[in-house]
């Protein structure tokens, strides 16, 4: 099938790899690869540009995750070289936890014209889908995409009001990282453990490493979370140590139609302060 120059770009915020062949030559399609650079180097999708996990990130003293500011964000822009009418499709090769980082990234921008390739280059190349080893190099759009930072608030929770919802237990936590992090058997900062109400799942969990690196049903991941005790109904905070596997969370929760905003600051800035509250050990169940 072939697709119209001029014509909408219709695709959802999770696609399967076969779902983005007919667009490939779209004008307003831009095609972003997280992947690691040899693997960038060595093959990547027609028409992908690498964008590295620096340019998504801002470090402070104690935080290695935060939103960039507004002029690295302008930079991000600039070199994705993407206008509001543009669609932004995102993968990597490790199951979409740097892809879902870039996507929240825009989505606090309030653009939302993303999708996530379900599995990334592995499921790409399992479809036995073409790929190209030549850098690629885009005409510059006259009506780049604006940084708007009033969307902000909308999609990322700061330390300090977060402090006084967790002290209120008003507020759903979710924590992604390894079981051995979440317990503080496995020290990332200055104190380990996990923040108080807090429940794990493991980003890695939702993915089927059996079918190349794409998510679980919706409905086996949505029972595990349920089972874990969290509410759908009510809004979630999800962290990590830098909100980079939150990436891949936060696409979930999207996906599974719940309130979700992303603690960017995460363990690394949680776990570095020393008036933060800090529980250790394993969720009773």
């Amino acid at each position: 099938m072939d697709i119209m120059a001029g014509s909408e770009i219709n695709l959802g915020l999770l696609i399967e790899a076969e779902e983005l062949v007919p667009y490939l030559d779209h004008e307003l399609l831009r095609v972003v690869d997280l992947s690691r650079n040899s693997v960038y180097e060595q093959l990547h999708l027609p028409q992908a540009i690498a964008v590295r996990p620096a340019q998504l990130v801002r470090q402070d003293e104690l935080a290695m995750g935060l939103l960039p500011d507004e002029k690295q964000l302008q930079a991000l822009i600039e070199y994705l070289n993407i206008s509001p009418q543009h669609h932004v499709v995102v993968y990597d090769d490790e199951g979409g936890a740097w892809a879902g980082r870039l996507i929240w990234n825009l989505h606090c921008l309030g653009f939302t014209r993303t999708s996530l390739i379900n599995g990334g280059i592995h499921a790409w190349l399992a479809a036995g889908l073409p790929t190209t080893s030549e850098a690629v190099v885009h005409e510059p759009v006259s009506d780049l995409l604006k940084v708007d930072l009033s969307h902000v608030a909308d999609y990322q929770i700061g330390y300090p009001a977060l402090l006084s919802l967790v002290q209120q237990q008003a507020i759903q936590l979710w924590d992604c990282r390894t079981l051995d992090e979440y317990t503080g058997l496995r020290l990332a900062a200055r104190r380990g453990g996990h923040m108080p109400g807090a429940l794990h799942f493991e980003w890695s969990t939702a993915l089927n490493r059996e079918n190349h690196l794409k998510l679980h049903s919706f409905e086996r991941i949505q029972q595990r979370l349920t089972q874990l005790g969290f509410q759908f109904n009510q809004p979630v905070v999800i962290y990590c140590q830098s909100h980079h596997r939150s990436g891949l969370a936060y696409i979930v929760a999207r996906l599974l139609g719940w309130s979700v905003r992303a603690y960017d600051g995460a363990w690394s800035e949680w776990g570095n302060r020393l008036d933060s509250p800090v529980i250790t050990g394993e969720q009773p169940f």
